[in-house]
């Protein structure tokens, strides 16, 4: 048996039944007469060839099983359409389809989980694209055109293509678990650090190719994921620089811990927004930019975690 093609009117008809649970509530809620939601239900049931109501004595419209059957379908027509219907408004107001966002592994994730929580209920329709890079790679996004914004850290690329705006701090602290020789000194002395294997950060971009950031050690690992560097550290592999916020609960239980350097106990690391001047600022954009400019994101975090910064 051939099916017909039902409108998308006939489908939110059905949809407005379904969730009114009455043609009369059906009526109301679309602003038609009574008469036009049940023709509507009429025709589509006659191209669909089922019954979708079990429309006996004065009963509520009940969904029969073919009803229920075809519902979830139904639903994905209709918000398909919705989607649709709201990617050409936001097109033809200039609203880009997609924004990629380039980010410092340092940034704290907290922060920028809430920050693109907001994005999506500001821009439901923009899908987003998040890149997570190190030191120089971040910036390299934005110059091979890879990524519409970024959030920067300590390596800043000088490149009269870039803009940049400051927008806050992390702290990072040296640590080491408890039973590595450095743990066990308070204070270190001066020059011991560079005795000792150090974990060091490192990433992939020709940028930041053969420059170090905050190396003491003459000998190094060089990891190109935080999170690595952070589960070596744990092991007692080395020592090294890492964000308060994400090893603030290795220093509480004592699972890591925080060393007395004599060349800097911390060091502040600094955040900030960047890109490409010649980059078309489209709505989406330009909100995210704003939201990371309003306040100070990364200084809000520590305060959070119950570490702030130092100045």
């Amino acid at each position: 048996m051939d099916v017909g093609q039902p409108s998308i009117d006939q489908i939110r008809i059905f949809l407005a039944v379904v969730d009114e649970g009455t043609f009369n509530g059906a009526a109301r809620r679309l602003g038609r007469a009574i008469s036009v939601v049940s023709y509507g239900i009429s025709n589509l049931e006659a191209q669909l060839g089922v019954a979708l109501f079990d429309r006996e004595g004065s009963r509520k419209p009940q969904l029969t099983e073919a009803g229920r059957a075809v519902l979830a379908s139904a639903r994905a027509v209709a918000d398909d359409v919705d989607a649709l219907m709201a990617r050409v408004r936001g097109h033809n107001q200039g609203l880009e389809a997609e924004l990629t966002l380039a980010v410092d592994v340092m940034f704290p994730t907290e922060t920028l989980a809430r920050l693109l929580q907001d994005f999506l209920m500001a821009f439901p329709t923009v899908d987003l694209r998040l890149h997570v890079e190190a030191l120089g790679a971040v910036a390299g996004q934005l110059l091979d055109g890879q990524a519409d914004l970024a959030i920067t850290g300590a390596v800043l690329v000088d490149d009269p293509a870039l803009d940049r705006m400051a927008i806050g701090t992390v702290e990072l602290v040296p640590v080491a678990a408890p039973g590595h020789p450095l743990a066990r000194m308070a204070p270190v002395p001066p020059g011991t650090g560079r005795q000792y294997l150090q974990l060091v950060l490192t990433d992939r971009s020709a940028l930041t190719q053969g420059r170090d950031f905050s190396v003491l050690a003459a000998r190094t690992w060089r990891l190109g994921d935080l999170g690595a560097k952070h589960a070596l550290l744990r092991q007692g592999i080395g020592w090294g620089n890492m964000p308060r916020h994400v090893v603030a609960d290795d220093l509480g239980s004592g699972r890591l811990v925080h060393l007395a350097m004599p060349e800097g106990a911390e060091i502040v690391y600094p955040i900030h927004a960047q890109w490409r001047r010649d980059s078309p600022a489209g709505p989406a954009r330009t909100w995210l930019l704003e939201r990371l400019m309003a306040k100070d994101c990364a200084r809000d975090a520590a305060r959070r975690s119950g570490d702030a910064p130092s100045s």
